[in-house]
């Protein structure tokens, strides 16, 4: 009963902030609240027995999001006093959001009661694939085609944003003190490095820990400590497509590699080498998707006076 109870209050909660969030006549409150509701969709996403979406929702959902809401603010210099909306211009967004609740609820009810054929067909070739847990087996064997076309998807989302965003200069104040950002670098490495490992066994893997790097860089970025991460740099130019590289060669390497068959086989790794090509597939994706995410979110910093200040002040309590 208290459980009922609990998952009574949390769908309230979500259903006030959303119309909460749309509603808000100023941007930043509005974007404070969809960070807030992202974090209850974490909880909602876990409740439902889904903790691999809890984590990319909490890691992507909330916290990317909702960092590449504030610096579009920013960038437009409308944090500070946002503009205010009319009741027209929040009632369309609010109406929008129940018509899809209202639909969501429709597709709900229509859903069996069983569990259909697909957890079952996993679970019979998982030990077939490399790994023990099926999300990742879905994910990077059974349909890593979704996967692969994941990566491209955001190597040319950043792509076009180089193409078309110019580089903001970012005069803001420091995000954390020195002190409090060298211990947030090592243990956001840890964590990342952890669900990275975790993955094969049990809810974690490359966008989860992707998107954790890409967390602790968005803040180390604005803090003026990694001005070497940008597009600019041969080395973060070369990660960021490393990702779909690899992806391709292991794909064209177990195409190779089964052609003694009679019917070669797309996309499909040799059991017995599966699961280290899912490590090496999973190794780069990690880092080319904490470098997207990262300048999908910052971009470039252009060296200015402030930032060059800041890094002398580094230099020196460097030395």
């Amino acid at each position: 009963m208290s459980l009922l109870l609990f998952d009574v209050l949390l769908c309230g909660l979500l259903l006030a902030l959303a119309l909460a969030s749309v509603l808000s006549r100023q941007l930043s409150h509005a974007v404070i609240l969809y960070i807030a509701f992202g974090l209850l969709m974490a909880l909602t996403w876990a409740r439902l027995a889904a903790p691999d979406l809890a984590l990319a929702e909490a890691a992507i959902g909330a916290g990317l999001t909702g960092a590449l809401c504030f610096t579009a603010l920013a960038r437009q210099g409308k944090l500070a006093a946002s503009p205010t909306l009319s009741w027209q211009q929040r009632c369309w967004p609010a109406l929008f959001v129940l018509v899809t609740l209202f639909g969501l609820l429709l597709l709900v009810l229509q859903l069996p009661a069983k569990p259909g054929p697909l957890p079952a067909l996993v679970m019979q070739q998982l030990a077939a694939s490399g790994v023990s847990h099926p999300v990742t087996a879905v994910l990077l064997n059974f349909r890593s085609w979704d996967t692969l076309l994941e990566l491209l998807v955001l190597l040319l989302a950043l792509l076009g944003t180089l193409q078309v965003a110019p580089a903001p200069v970012y005069q803001s104040s420091w995000v954390l003190s020195r002190s409090w950002s060298q211990l947030l670098a090592p243990l956001i490495i840890v964590l990342a490095g952890y669900l990275l490992w975790a993955g094969a066994h049990q809810p974690g893997g490359a966008f989860q820990a992707g998107a954790l790097l890409a967390a602790g860089a968005v803040v180390l970025k604005l803090n003026h400590q990694l001005n070497w991460l940008a597009w600019r740099n041969i080395w973060v130019r070369f990660f960021a497509i490393a990702g779909l590289t690899v992806f391709v060669a292991a794909v064209l390497t177990a195409w190779l590699l089964s052609g003694a068959l009679a019917e070669p086989v797309w996309l499909r790794w040799p059991p017995e080498l599966a699961k280290y090509i899912i490590l090496l597939i999973e190794i780069f994706a990690t880092l080319a998707i904490a470098i997207t995410l990262t300048l999908l979110v910052v971009a470039e910093q252009p060296a200015t006076p402030l930032s060059l200040a800041r890094q002398e002040d580094d230099e020196a309590a460097d030395g």
